[in-house]
This record gives C-alpha cells, sequence and structure tokens, in this order.
C-alpha cells in the first residue's frame, strides 16, 4: 500500500535579499535532497489560501489538510490549546497567551524575548473571575494556552494584544452591547489584572527583571475561538494518520482533525530542535499509518526577527534531515510550507511557496525542474496550484482517489 507523508517547513517562503546576491536563504541554500525530490517529482507553487492572501499557519494547515476555514475555523485558540493536550468543553472559548514585557502601560516585547512560560506558569493553573473559571497551560518558549469555561460568553471579542509594541493592551473588547460581549469584556479584563499582578510579584519574573533579562509581566490574549467537531482524517479520507511536531499549534491543528499526536526527544519546536529525530519517528511509524504529517517550525521564527542568514542555516538543515525518506519505497511526498514569511517584512506574506510531489518513478510524472526553490518552482509541471488541492493530488498519487461519476 502507497504511504503519504506530508512536510510542512514553516515559513518556507521568503523574497529576494539584496545581501544574498537578490536570492531567497531557499535558494541561496545548499539543498542537494530537495533538488533530487524537483528533479524527480513534480513541482509547482502554491497559495495556501488564495493569490496575494496572508495566511495564518493555523488556516494553512486547515487547508492544505482539506478542511476550509470557513467550516472549519473560528480562532487560534482552540487549536493552541488543543496542542498543549488540554481539552476543550462544548462552550468553552479558548485563547493564544503570549508572555509579554509591559514598561509605562505599553508593551514593550510582545513574546518577552521569547522565554519559557514554564517558568511561571503551571499546568492545571486556575484562575477564578466571578462564576467564569480560566484554565492555563504553559506551551513552548512565552506561549500559553488558556481556555475561558463558563456561561454566558462569546469567542466573538477584539484580542487584547494590540499586534504592536509600543501601543497599550486593548480593554475595550466587545464589538457590540450584546450582554454576553459584556460579560466577556469584564471578566477577560479582571483577568488580565490578576495575572499581571500575579506575574510581576512572581520570584522568577523578579529575578529576570532585576538582571536585566527578558521578563513577561504581562499575559496577552489573542486569537478566541469556540471549538468546532470537525470530521476526521479517518472519516474524511479513510486514512489512518499521525502528527510529528515540536510546537503545539501544529499539534492542536492535527488533533483537530482527529491524528494521533506523537512526542518525539529532541522536537522541540526551537531552533535546537532535532529535525533528524522527527524524520526517524516518520520513518518508523510510516508501517503503522497510511499518513504522516511532519511539521519543522523555526525558519517562520529566524524571518520573523529578519534573520535571513539564519534562515539559510535553518532550511540547509531540513534539507540534510531529508535523507532517510529519499530511501522509502512506496511512499508519495509532499514538501512545502505553509506560507511564506518575508525577512525584509518580519512577517508572513502572500507569497506563494514552493512545493513538490516525490515518489516511485512509476506513479509521479516528472517535469523540467532539476532545483528546488521559489522561481524554480514556478516553472513546474503542477502550475499555480491552492492549499485544498494538496490532499486531492496526494490521494491521486496513493490510488486512494475515489472515482467521480461512472
Amino acid at each position: 500500500m502507497t504511504k503519504i507523508v506530508l512536510i510542512i517547513a514553516d515559513g518556507l517562503g521568503d523574497r529576494p535579499i539584496a545581501e544574498l546576491g537578490y536570492q531567497t536563504p531557499l535558494e541561496a541554500a545548499t539543498t542537494p535532497h530537495l533538488d533530487r525530490m524537483a528533479k524527480e517529482g513534480i513541482c509547482g507553487q502554491m497559495h495556501t489560501i488564495d493569490v496575494g492572501v496572508r495566511p495564518g499557519s493555523d488556516v494553512a494547515h486547515l487547508h492544505i489538510f482539506g478542511y476550509p476555514m470557513g467550516e472549519a475555523y473560528s480562532g487560534r485558540g482552540v487549536f493552541e490549546v488543543l496542542g498543549v493536550g488540554m481539552d476543550l468543553q462544548r462552550g468553552d472559548i479558548a485563547f493564544r497567551g503570549n508572555l509579554a514585557t509591559m514598561e509605562g502601560g505599553k508593551l514593550k516585547d510582545r513574546r518577552a524575548g521569547r522565554m519559557s512560560s514554564s517558568l511561571v506558569i503551571e499546568p492545571g493553573m486556575k484562575v477564578q473571575i466571578e462564576d467564569v473559571t480560566f484554565l492555563l497551560s504553559p506551551a513552548v518558549s512565552h506561549r500559553v494556552g488558556v481556555i475561558m469555561r463558563g456561561p454566558g460568553l462569546t469567542h466573538d471579542i477584539l484580542d487584547v494584544d494590540p499586534h504592536n509594541t509600543g501601543e497599550a493592551p486593548r480593554r475595550k473588547l466587545a464589538k457590540d452591547t450584546r450582554k454576553e460581549s459584556q460579560k466577556t469584556e469584564r471578566v477577560i479584563n479582571a483577568f488580565v489584572d490578576h495575572m499581571a499582578a500575579y506575574l510581576c510579584n512572581h520570584p522568577k519574573i523578579k529575578q529576570l527583571k532585576a538582571e536585566g533579562k527578558p521578563h513577561g509581566n504581562f499575559l496577552s490574549l489573542r486569537g478566541a475561538g469556540e471549538h468546532i467537531h470537525l470530521l476526521s482524517f479517518k472519516e474524511k479520507y479513510g486514512l489512518t494518520a499521525c502528527c510529528i511536531s515540536g510546537a503545539g499549534l501544529y499539534k492542536g491543528v492535527a488533533r483537530a482533525v482527529g491524528m494521533d499526536i506523537l512526542n518525539v526527544e529532541g522536537a522541540t519546536g526551537t531552533l535546537d530542535t532535532n529535525l533528524d529525530a522527527k524524520v526517524k519517528a516518520c520513518v518508523e511509524q510510516l508501517p503503522k499509518y497510511d499518513f504522516v504529517f511532519v511539521h519543522m517550525k523555526f525558519a517562520d521564527s529566524l524571518a520573523e526577527v529578519g534573520d535571513f542568514k539564519g534562515k539559510k542555516v535553518f532550511i540547509e538543515r531540513i534539507d540534510k534531515s531529508l535523507a532517510p525518506l529519499l530511501k522509502m519505497e512506496d511512499t508519495v511526498v509532499f514538501f512545502s510550507g505553509d506560507h511564506s514569511t518575508a525577512c525584509s517584512l518580519k512577517a508572513h506574506s502572500g507569497d506563494p511557496v514552493p512545493a513538490v510531489f516525490w515518489g516511485p518513478r512509476t506513479v509521479v510524472r516528472t517535469d523540467a525542474c532539476t532545483s528546488f526553490g521559489e522561481r524554480a518552482c514556478q516553472q513546474g509541471g503542477m502550475g499555480h496550484f491552492k492549499g485544498l488541492d494538496v490532499m486531492q493530488e496526494l490521494l491521486n498519487l496513493a490510488g486512494k482517489q475515489h472515482l467521480v461519476g461512472n
């Protein structure tokens, strides 16, 4: 039986950089394994959502898995809390929390220098505000999963996070005058104030501040969402599926669509993540699963701070880790990014990402591409396609696609 591997390098695509001879970090990187996949496979360029749309990683992955965001998405917080192993109940509102540094009432650093939330947030931590319970759990780096549980609440509110440094956190969160909106705004503001006092008085935060180090003295909330029950991967495609990822968001999206979540030692979702261990685990799991999803995070994070040299080096690490997959038989591999992250913008962009479908020579029709990169893949035989097309083509290549009509 032909197996399917889907590998997403987060924030893979980029824009030309003068210091790299007007190449992107991917084009400037030495990538012999990706170049081999391009030569032996069929390439193209992908907009995960649509042309010119700047995708968030959550909706991008949903589309790649074949779940349109209009049917499957209410807010990123749902996937963040699922990804750290928290369980949602009907009516729960979930948030993506960030430890942040606030000075003079304004956010100085929205990620608190990416300090670890596990230093100050304990698993199972609870805060009671009126008849609403807030449940917290540490996630990767500065991130915190937050669930708001209680009657008369809504997820249709603005973020506490203003999304810009030098601005004060939002306190006017309600979008309308409904009771649910007003109550939600009130209890969130009370919770945020409670957490600010807790963090400012935490011994570890005091120590970090005294040492002049990044310290998270504020918990910023964004991405409110209410859980939506989704058809599982098994129900939708007839495939048993698992996820290998270090970062919680991607585990959360995979968990939401019914994939098994595998914990791989050394898979951290940070710069020191063990990419080799992820690919090794992927190869080991293929006899057990029809579909293996592997997420590789940190090219995106490097681009968000403008580190194009670091992004180039990390892409070379990704390429090196792929070697064992090229020895696999009866396996179709899709490799791409979920979106482009431009070092010049320090943000996601709406530029397409290069993509390659690779597999047995008797399955994949090769094209004229001889290297893997943004501009090289523009010439590929798959042309331009969207995220919702990925699973359809993978099912086709693996011989699992249903016949339409007679």
